[in-house]
């Protein structure tokens, strides 16, 4: 204890002085993007200024309210959650509609599954993604395959599991993973990742109100940093179908969650630098993932760049590289470039530089336009 004293007082001092060798090195927590408000908004009408964490509990709310078999649950969903998510739904809906669970996420998983097979809508909280691997077998082996193995005779349509995902800051390895890899290479669930306060209300109520399982992994550190006006009324997004967030002719680039606005300040830098015009595209839905709309876009640029937090082996990336070089090889004038996350462990005071910043990217930018 003593030595753990002596080293955060020597790290406080280095880090206060201008001359400490860490000022120089690592960046202020959370400043490897800018935030851009969403201002497409899908309905008209009255709107309210939320960040994304109220925008989930606003989606919630009218969950439980417009059906009633509806359901919340998960480690401290009654108190309103680690991210506050849930934050009042008790006390307005009562303790046998939102309640807590205990620490066991197989076990969230399995009460969940038997909750939608009887035909309630169900939507459970895993508190991290990092922690939903113990309900992977829940997940994969029974909600996703219970509508083929019954033969239609019951099925999970109406689970949503929603979950805390991708880098925050200061993590670490046990609170920074982005696992969505992991659950595309299953058929019968469908994976979103929403980037904004706004797309997390409509995506999230598509997501309970959706005939399949659906997992919703939500960018954790865009909670309270994602604030702009928000609809009041009910709306629902389209699931499998991306975001064209900016349109170009050089280059393609794709990025999901928190990794779409570190590609459009990558696109103004490199219209600065190169003077190339980069088309932003966010994936949105992992799975299914709009097929559609990445095919004409690197048909049209003939350069793509995809980018994601979690590891560079068998991310989500490679199987879009893969699908793109199949389907517009003929097209492009490049290979389709990835950065990632490393093949490490997710690292704690090293995260500056696990992360696929702005840099990273705009080094890939450049390498793709000399190839």
């Amino acid at each position: 204890m003593a030595v753990n004293k002596v080293v955060n007082r020597l790290c406080g001092l280095c880090l206060r002085t201008s001359s400490g060798i860490l000022n120089n090195v690592v960046p202020k927590r959370n400043s490897h993007f800018e935030y851009v408000p969403d201002t497409n908004l899908p309905i008209r009408g009255k709107t309210e200024k939320l960040n994304m964490f109220q925008a989930i509990n606003n989606a919630l709310d009218i969950t439980l309210k417009t059906d009633e078999t509806a359901v919340i649950f998960g480690e401290d969903v009654g108190f309103g959650g680690v991210f506050r998510c849930t934050l009042g739904l008790r006390d307005k809906y009562g303790k046998h509609r939102v309640f807590n669970t205990p620490l066991c996420e197989q076990g969230i998983a399995g009460f969940a599954i038997g909750v939608a097979n009887m035909g309630s809508t169900a939507v459970a909280e895993m508190q991290f993604a990092d922690y939903i691997f113990p309900a992977f077998d829940q997940i994969v082996n029974e909600a996703a395959k219970m509508r083929y193995r019954s033969g239609g005779e019951f099925d999970c349509g109406k689970l949503t599991i929603r979950s805390p995902s991708m880098a925050v800051g200061h993590g670490a390895l046990y609170h920074s993973q982005s696992p969505e890899a992991y659950f595309a290479h299953t058929p019968g669930l469908k994976v979103v990742i929403p980037r904004s306060a706004v797309r997390a209300k409509g995506l999230l109520l598509s997501c309970i109100r959706d005939n399949d399982p659906c997992l919703f992994f939500e960018p954790k550190i865009l909670y309270r940093s994602a604030v702009e006006e928000v609809p009041v009324d009910d709306y629902e997004l389209p699931l499998g179908k991306a975001d064209v967030l900016l349109e170009g002719d050089s280059i393609t680039l794709v990025g999901w969650g928190t990794q779409v606005y570190v590609l459009l300040e990558v696109a103004k830098l490199a219209k600065e630098k190169f003077n190339v015009n980069c088309e932003v595209i966010d994936l949105v839905s992992i799975l299914p993932w709009d097929r559609t709309t990445i095919f004409q876009s690197a048909k049209k640029t003939k350069r793509v760049i995809i980018t994601h937090e979690a590891p560079l082996t068998c991310g989500f990336g490679a199987e879009l590289a893969s699908s793109i070089q199949e389907e517009c090889f003929l097209h492009l004038e490049a290979p389709v470039f990835r950065v990632t996350g490393f093949d490490t462990p997710f690292p704690h005071v090293f995260e500056p530089f696990y992360i696929p910043n702005k840099w990273r990217c705009l080094d890939a930018v450049e390498k793709i336009l000399n190839y």
